[in-house]
């Protein structure tokens, strides 16, 4: 089987992960990866915040959890958090160009042999105020919307199986 195809079946979402720190040629790539997706008009109207500093990760899995409702880290302990913000002031398909960016980064997460899996909520925390002040930190416009967080590590445990396909995922019309 083609290596691209394999990867795109057997990527997993990992919800547990090692302390350790991915390397940063790993790193490089997998943002690399990001970086060439697919964009409508070519605009890239997206920005990938990498967040590895153990403050600010606590930081944004508190925010998140609290929008979730939990005390527990949804982030489930990753190292490293890439943050997609779509600029919807640049184009109106910076939201679709964030996913088709974080389906890159989880893929070539999984082409490396590293665990990844997107977390939701990224829209809601950054229009808390406090979300708006992490903007504000990194240098970014308060007008960014936040489409997921593809978190990144080292997998600590078995890899999770895949959930059968459902029998009528895909309907022909010739």
């Amino acid at each position: 089987m083609n290596e691209t195809i394999h990867t795109l079946i057997t990527r997993r979402s990992v919800r547990k992960y090692k302390k350790a720190q991915i390397s940063d040629e790993d790193l490089y790539l997998i943002l690399q990866a990001g970086t060439y997706a697919a964009s409508g008009h070519g605009l890239q109207p997206c920005t990938i915040v990498v967040i590895q500093d153990t403050d600010t990760l606590a930081r944004l899995s508190a925010l998140n959890a609290k929008i979730m409702g939990t005390t527990s880290d949804p982030m489930y302990g990753a190292p490293t958090v890439l943050l997609v913000l779509a600029d919807m002031e640049k184009s109106p398909n910076a939201w679709s160009d964030g996913c088709l960016i974080l389906g890159n980064l989880m893929n070539a997460a999984a082409s490396l042999h590293l665990g990844s899996c997107w977390i939701n909520r990224a829209k809601e925390e950054f229009e808390t105020p406090e979300g708006k002040a992490l903007l504000k930190e990194w240098g970014l416009p308060e007008h960014l919307v936040g489409v997921g967080h593809c978190i990144v590590g080292y997998g600590d445990g078995p890899e999770p199986a895949a959930a059968p396909r459902k029998p009528d995922f895909i309907k022909f019309v010739k």
